[in-house]
């Protein structure tokens, strides 16, 4: 007799209520999606951040200083089919991974606005599972029933790093409990800065705030930004 085959292990995504306050972990589960096919393909990446003094001097490039790592992205298409069934089973899986694109009515309610954490997860595989946001997602309905509903999805997404390590944890600096001072340097980001200072990528509201910018994504080099600590940004003790 042949040896019995242990089932095939299925691909699933995971939403979850957002933290309440910087380097807590996830609420509760808001929805899950038990993929239809397994990925044919992941892709993963982690970026390192290096810095450079130029020196006018120096017959070559100056040595880099390490800043830190940046967190891991994965990168995934989700296929979805109904022409089996000729059901809404599409339109729904998509409005599933939609759900993880807005605030969610949780966060809204505490006055902190955040889109709900998600985790893939493929059987044992541990390099791919991690808890993040959805930074973007892109669907293209390929097939179309006579009334229009559609039958056949590809869905195209990736997933930031939301949480490193405990919260307060730097790969260079330690931990961080009171107010500090960070100068801008091009390719800085408010998330990046977060994920340095706090070990959360999502917690960069708290800098914003701190320093009164509107817009995250104009940060001008030079700029010294004030970075409030964990009980500041958390709104449970001004330091």
């Amino acid at each position: 007799m042949s040896p019995t085959r242990t089932s095939r292990a299925r691909a699933k995504l995971t939403l979850k209520e957002p933290p309440a306050s910087v380097g807590a972990k996830p609420g509760g589960t808001i929805t899950h999606l038990d993929l239809q096919f397994n990925p044919s393909t992941l892709q993963l990446n982690k970026t390192t951040e290096w810095r450079r003094s130029p020196s006018r001097m120096a017959g070559e490039s100056a040595l880099p200083e390490f800043v830190g790592s940046g967190p891991r992205t994965l990168s995934l298409e989700v296929f979805l089919d109904a022409t089996a069934k000729h059901d809404k089973s599409v339109e729904r899986a998509v409005e599933k991974l939609m759900k993880a694109c807005v605030p969610t009515p949780a966060s809204l309610g505490r006055k902190k606005p955040a889109s709900p954490w998600v985790r893939f997860t493929w059987g044992t595989a541990k390099t791919t599972s991690f808890d993040g946001v959805l930074s973007s997602l892109s669907v293209s309905y390929t097939l179309f029933d006579v009334d229009g509903t559609p039958l056949r999805a590809t869905c195209a997404l990736s997933i930031e790093e939301a949480s490193v390590g405990p919260a307060g944890q730097n790969p260079t600096s330690g931990s961080r409990t009171a107010r500090s001072t960070h100068t801008v340097v091009a390719g800085d980001s408010l998330a990046m800065l977060a994920w340095r200072e706090y070990g959360d990528a999502t917690a960069w509201r708290a800098i914003a705030e701190a320093n009164g910018i509107d817009d995250p994504m104009a940060l001008a080099p030079g700029t010294e930004l004030v970075v409030p600590g964990l009980q500041d940004a958390d709104g449970e003790e001004k330091l």
